[in-house]
């Protein structure tokens, strides 16, 4: 088998990595690549392979960095199927369909500004259309079944990785050219134990190769208890002197991650009863599909449900699909929370609320999640004094707080411990270090190297090929 890594290479967006086995291709995601407008555009617009001889997409979750231009490869020639899990399905379409809008709008406003210069127009990455055309593509699998993929050379397993609903970590087993068994581990996502919603990720099968994500390779999270005191403090001290808290949240895995921890806050009176809103047709939508798949969650939430029939739910939470309704919100003069997407701030509702009342000191903006480089909400992070939203230079006058404590990615413990599962059986060759910014890759591959010694820690390049 040989692998290519196209994307998350060196980087935490565009995941994507080529399988090919016995002429034979198959890509473990596709995701979009996020960050710098016109840098991410010319990085999602060319495939640097040919779309049409990818014969499936094994796609680990449904989250936009991983299944994100899925329809521009459908567009440009691939017909075959894409496998995931059924939740990571259902997740997947209403993703792909914001997606598809937002690339619509986004090449629309680069049409007027490139019209304005003299300049031709852009067309979308890909369209509403090309959405509907790929989502029938989409096969769910549950976890643990095995499937046939790369002309029967290989099989493909599902297990939990704990990261979002549907997210798992792929096994893909196969024969070398000796005959030999071989088995290639794919993290994904991989997500946290003791997580509030989600079940813990799953034991990883020994393996002969490890394709691994770093996101937080360089970085221990707090405890829980930790975080929700913080959580509940950073809350309560802007809200008592009349502020409004922003929370720029992905729409599936940490809109319910905040608004359950809300709930409970609600429960124990901990929470000042002011109005919250989830303002995000797409976070609403993810909810729904949450609960429609509420066997996958832990049974922790097994045992609140039969006390608390809605735990996405309680008396001042607000979902808003409505854009009357959203306008409405920032009418408000008195204290408010307001969970809105995009969670990294590039697009969606949030930066309407952001524009709104990043300039009053009362008011905070919590980040709960990681932050790609060059997007707004790093910027926010790195504490800039001025940052443009909506076209227009702001002053950053609102508190800035972080909760990355809330990530549903595994810290730099929960990654050597899922690398040293796949070890035990003794035959581990090599571990790819992906999905990461450089100086979390290098920082996890030089305790990896410590933790594993006889096993090659490789930070790939993009375009990078390796025979396994």
């Amino acid at each position: 088998m040989k692998a290519t890594f196209w994307g998350a290479a060196r980087t935490v967006t565009g995941s994507s990595h080529l399988l090919e086995l016995n002429g034979h291709k198959a890509l473990l995601d596709c995701g979009l690549f996020q960050g710098r407008r016109q840098q991410t555009r010319e990085l999602n617009l060319h495939f640097v392979l040919n779309p049409a001889e990818i014969e499936e997409v094994i796609l680990s979750h449904a989250h936009i960095d991983h299944s994100g231009n899925l329809p521009a490869l459908s567009r440009y020639g691939f017909s075959g199927n894409i496998y995931c899990t059924n939740a990571t399905r259902d997740l997947v379409e209403i993703l792909l369909r914001d997606s598809g809008h937002i690339q619509e709008k986004d090449a629309e406003f680069m049409t007027r500004r490139n019209l304005r210069k003299g300049e031709p127009p852009v067309e979308p990455l890909y369209t509403t259309n090309d959405v509907e055309q790929v989502l029938p593509q989409l096969k769910g699998i549950d976890f643990g079944q095995s499937r046939s993929v790369m002309g029967g050379a290989a099989q493909t397993k599902f297990h939990i990785a704990g990261h979002i609903l549907g997210a798992a970590f792929v096994e893909i087993s196969y024969k070398a050219e000796n005959g030999a068994d071989r088995t290639l581990v794919f993290s994904g996502d991989l997500g946290r134990r003791e997580m509030p919603l989600l079940r813990d990720p799953a034991s990883p099968p020994a393996g002969d190769t490890l394709i691994l994500e770093s996101t937080y390779g360089n970085r221990l999270h707090p405890t829980r208890e930790d975080l929700l005191h913080e959580f509940s403090d950073n809350l309560n001290r802007v809200l008592g002197r009349g502020g409004k808290v922003i929370i720029p949240a992905f729409s599936v895995g940490r809109t319910q991650e905040i608004v359950y921890a809300l709930n409970n806050l609600w429960n124990e009176g901990k929470l000042p009863k002011v109005p919250v809103f989830v303002d995000s047709p797409l976070s609403t939508n993810a909810t729904q599909i949450f609960r429609r798949h509420l066997p996958l969650l832990n049974d922790n939430i097994q045992e609140v449900l039969k006390t608390d029939s809605d735990p996405f739910g309680f008396d001042s939470l607000t979902y808003v699909r409505d854009v009357q309704t959203s306008k409405m919100i920032n009418t408000i003069k008195t204290p408010v929370i307001i969970i809105s997407a995009s969670g990294m701030a590039e697009a969606g509702r949030v930066l309407h609320h952001l524009s709104n009342n990043i300039e009053d000191p009362r008011n905070g903006v919590m980040i709960v999640g990681f932050q790609a480089e060059h997007t707004l909400g790093r910027k926010l992070v790195e504490k800039l004094p001025e940052v443009r939203i909506l076209g227009e230079m702001h002053q950053v006058r609102a508190e800035i707080m972080t909760a990355n404590g809330m990530s549903a990615h595994g810290d730099q413990a929960d990654l050597r411990r899922f690398a040293a599962d796949v070890a035990k059986g003794g035959k581990l060759k090599r571990v790819f270090l992906v999905h990461g910014e450089e100086t979390a890759m290098q920082t996890l591959a030089s305790v990896l190297r410590e933790d594993i010694p006889n096993v090659e820690i490789i930070v790939p390049e993009r375009g990078q090929s390796f025979d396994l």
